[in-house]
């Protein structure tokens, strides 16, 4: 770690446990990591160690990590994004040419759902990983 980085005051201590960060296993970790900052609408952080951060806004940043060794395992990543924002994701997910689905299992292409009383839709990112983005989140029991 520079020594930079070291040094620098930390925010306070939190009080509540919250998902600060998570790894985000990648192929090429510039590749996904823009891919993704590019449909949210985010910016790709600078270099961390062997990390490339995209910082979600609300405390919590995905760190992008290359995984040479072996294929990489796709995961699940849910964003809720703000209602505002979602056509432009989906617009921008269009003119990549990527397919968005209603379903978690890929079946209904081209289409979104209506879970709570918001909207959501799954797509791939270049590693397969299997991204979600709904402007609400899930009722749970």
């Amino acid at each position: 770690m520079p020594h930079d980085q070291q040094h620098r005051q930390a925010p306070p201590a939190t009080t509540t446990v919250q998902l600060n960060h998570t790894a985000v296993y990648a192929s090429d970790r510039q590749l996904s990591a823009e891919f993704l900052a590019t449909i949210l609408g985010l910016e790709v952080g600078a270099p961390f160690g062997p990390f490339l951060p995209v910082d979600l806004g609300n405390g919590v940043t995905l760190d992008y990590y290359e995984k040479r060794d072996e294929p990489v395992q796709g995961q699940h990543y849910a964003f809720l994004v703000p209602e505002d924002r979602f056509d432009a994701m989906i617009a921008r997910l269009e003119a990549v040419g990527v397919t968005y689905y209603a379903d978690p299992g890929h079946t209904e292409p081209g289409r979104v759902n209506d879970l709570f009383g918001g909207r959501g839709a799954y797509f791939d990112d270049p590693d397969g990983h299997n991204m979600e983005i709904m402007t609400r989140p899930y009722v749970r029991p």
